[in-house]
């Protein structure tokens, strides 16, 4: 990454966001075996692949450079003190040295920010742990990645055999050009954009691509700024039919009254789980199997995202029946979309997301699950049409509204104001689909992926799950003001998944009736 590259509204938002009490990194903790009679040292040897790797993902060797008095978004630029003992570590696990023993230590390490002079993301190595495991706590700004993106670094960390592959070294650097002056690169501006075909308008609006100094002075910022600016203009001309039909779409929505009890149902109740949080965190982790939550999915006439938010509505609905907190409304999830396109493996956000309503309201676990299927259903088609607007939105940049952003994110944060607003959502249910075939880092088999994501102001609980072979891993994170033991909540998944397989398993035949 030898040029500069301004991040998006939507990714540099995941930092004016960011506070001591809201750390916005995402994480995993996987759990790796080591093969039998193995001697060699995995973590030198884990942080020696990775090294000869990382130019696959050049956004792991690049830092922050904040534009001057903070009147733009940053830039990614290359770290040229970048260090690898600086973002590899070898942890150390206590005893009993157990899964439990990590999760707890995952938990408090997620919730410490991660340095911004450096590269975004670090990981940490947890050795000597039982049955020949290891463990491997990694995070990563959302700033840089999302889930889809993160399935693109799967390719870098992962092989598909024991024995890792050959990667091609990097090839020769391109020789920098001169850097023009801020007059010729506004000539050059102005005549491409006048200069743009009309009959062919929509095309060269959607790739226009005006001229930038590159620079980081003040006059740099403020001309590559008003690049942007034009940039975008056009663009989002370019787009005023496809963003006037998905608001007309939204309109006529919101004035059919059959949509209003759709809305009704989005409304999210307030709970003990919607408060301000801590800068403390509490992880737990649980697994089940994949195929039986397909075939349920398919005996429910749903999808498998749909078994997911069940499973979340359960647990949840178990949780605040057992604390004397669970309101008379159904809780709502907030559920990211990704709207990454098949073989884009940038390092950005491209997400969206949707608000569903869970059932808790309801005992019976099959109508529960019935009527999530049908609520998921009716929010899907309420937040199409949205769909369509967030590419054009998602880079909107005015000058000075990074120091803006975050004033008000301190501010919203210190005021506890999440204690008294009504929640957008009640928790956040994630589902990142993951490889199916057996993964190996540096010779050693990965067992388990456990997401490790973000709990917020005013949605404490975050549920993320991961497939991976033919096993859904769930990760449960939650500030531990809120939960101080989400074990607890993560324990009763497992349950959870029983009495659903129970409420849709075929009657038992009866053998009385068969014998006659």
């Amino acid at each position: 990454m030898s040029d500069a590259k301004k991040l998006s509204s939507l990714d540099a938002s995941f930092l004016y966001l960011e506070t001591p009490e809201m750390p916005m990194h995402v994480g995993s903790m996987a759990i790796f075996r080591l093969p039998d009679g193995y001697k060699g040292d995995f973590f030198e040897e884990f942080k020696a692949m990775i090294a000869s790797r990382l130019h696959i993902a050049p956004i792991l060797k690049a830092r922050l450079q904040k534009a001057p008095l903070d009147i733009d978004h940053p830039s990614w630029v290359e770290d040229d003190q970048f260090d690898i003992d600086r973002h590899i570590f070898r942890a150390s696990l206590p005893a009993p040295r157990d899964r439990a023993t990590l999760e707890r230590i995952v938990g408090w390490m997620h919730a410490k920010l991660l340095n911004r002079a450096r590269p975004l993301w670090e990981f940490y190595v947890f050795e000597g742990m039982k049955d020949n495991e290891i463990g491997l706590y990694s995070k990563m700004h959302h700033a840089c990645i999302d889930g889809g993106a993160g399935a693109a670094l799967t390719s870098m960390i992962y092989d598909l055999t024991p024995v890792p592959r050959e990667i091609e070294p990097p090839g020769a650097k391109k020789v920098a050009q001169e850097p023009r002056d801020i007059a010729a690169n506004l000539i050059d501006a102005y005549q491409q954009l006048w200069t743009q075909p009309f009959e062919a308008a929509a095309a060269a609006q959607k790739n226009l691509e005006l001229p930038r100094s590159g620079k980081s002075d003040l006059g740099s910022i403020l001309f590559d700024n008003a690049m942007f600016q034009i940039e975008s203009a056009v663009k989002f001309a370019g787009s005023m039919p496809t963003v006037m039909k998905s608001l007309s779409d939204v309109v006529a929505k919101v004035a059919d009254p059959r949509s209003r009890e759709n809305l009704q149902a989005m409304a999210s109740p307030p709970t003990i789980l919607n408060k301000a949080i801590s800068s403390e965190r509490s992880f737990a982790g649980t697994s089940i199997s994949l195929s039986r939550a397909k075939a349920l999915a398919k005996a429910s006439g749903g999808k498998l995202n749909d078994v997911v938010l069940a499973l979340a509505s359960g647990v949840v609905r178990r949780y605040l029946i057992g604390q004397g907190a669970l309101p008379n409304k159904s809780l709502t999830a907030g559920v990211p979309i990704s709207l990454r396109e098949e073989g884009n493996a940038e390092s950005n956000n491209q997400v969206f997301g949707m608000i569903c309503s869970i059932a808790t309201d309801i005992e019976d676990p099959k109508k529960r699950l019935e009527t999530i299927i049908a609520q998921s259903t009716k929010s899907k088609e309420m937040s199409h049409p949205l769909r369509a607007l967030v590419p054009q939105v998602t880079n909107i940049s005015l000058l000075g509204a990074p120091i803006l952003v975050q004033i008000m994110a301190l501010l919203y944060s210190r005021s506890d104001l999440s204690n008294v607003l009504p929640p957008a959502t009640n928790i956040t249910v994630s589902n990142v689909p993951g490889p199916r075939q057996t993964l190996y880092a540096a010779g050693a088999e990965l067992l388990h992926i456990f997401p490790v994501s973000i709990s917020t102001h005013g949605v404490a609980l975050n549920i993320t799950v991961q497939s991976y072979r033919d096993q859904l891993d769930f990760g449960f994170i939650v500030g531990a003001n809120i939960i101080p033991h989400v074990q607890v909540m993560c324990d009763m998944l497992p349950l959870e998944f029983d009495v659903l397989e129970a409420a849709f398993a075929p009657p038992p035949a009866d053998i009385k009736g068969a014998a006659e």
